[in-house]
């Protein structure tokens, strides 16, 4: 994979890059510039197609700039980006910028054929649209923002950078399931994973944090917001990760459930009664945190157990107990473990997570300090003491400027 070039030298002329993440009805964008990575800007449209559609614009010139806010109807992607381009140009960053160098879109699944960032074609367009089956929910908003932002610069390159990418390094034994292989080939069905952009960029940085190279280290990331996925970085190639076909699968999450026995559906179709789709829904939105306990933020389950609510107190236990497996699991699948960290909303904040998921793991060399760890703080920490054979660490993750500095290395060389 491309390495991304964090503060590289401009390229001739234009070091901008614009990310773009484009939802099925919302779209995420910041604007950087690769010559320091810093960022210019950042907005989210959300709401896309309906009469209440709110557009939040932040000019941050590399500092905490002030937010603007309109609301009305915005129809479709196209006028969203639309307005955020109109909202960038009001601060002097517009579209048709002469530094602008690239977009970078977010692309949640890329199959086993895109392993590396990748400049989009009509053929690169065509495969990801190949891949909507296995990606129904992701991959049409991504095309979406592609097309529209095609229609505005089309002269300017457009970069895919695929959520998938990252974890194609795991081998056969680890991606494939055990069922039929010619099925299996024939629906594309396998282990593909996800977040991978936070998990490279995490999994570097930690090494940084220890002070070496990515090949030198063996690391467990455990990316921890209302998606939450675990990965087994291994020299910096991932061997191990916790989702699969979908985002479905793995760890206890926000409104998912993780892993499963598939056995539970047919149960649900035979007793209940319930259609695919019924069933589909309950495992992706109605399971997790929220299905446990009827709340997925866990600042509010953490003031819940506080106040002796039982509900909120068994939903952490469940949640806990599978971080604690994965972090087991990965720590054979390595032999070796130099740091588990922690990323993502949950991860970074939570410091009752992060004591919780290490306690009792003390035969794996983990232990936590809780006066490191009750520091809050945006920058990588250990917090661990100086003793503790295997680190535990704290690295706050960013996926934008992953996706950016990807896109950057790629149309600069």
């Amino acid at each position: 994979m491309t390495t991304p070039t964090e503060g590289a030298a401009a390229a001739e002329g234009a070091s901008r890059v614009l990310v773009l993440n484009s939802g099925s009805s919302s779209l995420k964008y910041q604007l950087l510039d690769m010559r320091d990575s810093s960022r210019l800007a950042s907005g989210l449209v959300e709401r896309i197609g309906e009469e209440t559609s709110r557009l939040v614009h932040t000019p941050l010139n590399g500092g905490d700039g002030e937010s603007r806010e309109r609301e009305g109807r915005i129809a479709d992607h196209d006028a969203a980006l639309r307005a955020a381009a109109e909202e960038l140009a009001a601060d002097g960053l517009g579209l048709d910028s002469p530094e602008l160098a690239a977009i970078g879109h977010r692309v949640v699944h890329g199959g086993l054929r895109f392993t590396e960032p990748t400049v989009i074609t009509d053929e690169v367009l065509t495969e990801i649209e190949r891949l909507v089956p296995v990606a129904p929910l992701h991959n049409p908003a991504n095309i979406t923002g592609i097309r529209t932002a095609q229609a505005l610069r089309p002269d300017l390159p457009q970069v895919a950078v695929f959520d998938t990418a990252f974890h194609t390094t795991m081998p056969e034994y680890a991606a494939r399931y055990a069922i039929d292989v010619e099925t299996a080939d024939a629906h594309r069905i396998r282990r593909y994973g996800f977040h991978g952009t936070s998990h490279a960029y995490v999994s570097r940085k930690a090494a940084e944090l220890l002070g070496h190279a990515p090949q030198d280290v063996n690391v467990i990331v455990l990316h921890l917001g209302n998606g939450a996925s675990a990965s087994a970085v291994a020299a910096g190639r991932c061997v191990e990760t916790s989702m699969g076909l979908t985002p479905l699968e793995g760890l206890v999450m926000g409104t998912r459930s993780g892993d499963i026995d598939p056995a539970v559906t047919f149960h649900l179709k035979r007793v209940a009664g319930m259609s695919a789709d019924e069933i589909d829904e309950l495992l992706n939105k109605k399971s997790g945190l929220v299905g446990l306990c009827g709340d997925n933020d866990m600042r509010e389950i953490r003031r819940r157990i506080d106040e002796g609510d039982e509900r909120a107190a068994l939903a952490f236990d469940i949640y806990v107990h599978r971080l604690k497996k994965y972090i087991g699991a990965y720590s054979a699948v390595l032999g070796r473990v130099d740091a588990v960290v922690f990323t993502a909303g949950v991860g970074e904040n939570s410091a009752p997570v992060r004591e919780a998921a290490i306690a009792g793991l003390e035969e794996l060399g983990l232990v936590v300090d809780a006066d490191l760890n009750a520091v809050r703080s945006g920058a990588p920490r250990l917090i661990s003491p100086d003793y503790a054979r295997v680190a535990v660490a704290v690295v706050p993750t960013d996926e934008e400027l992953e996706i950016a500095g990807q896109t950057f290395a790629l149309v600069d060389n």
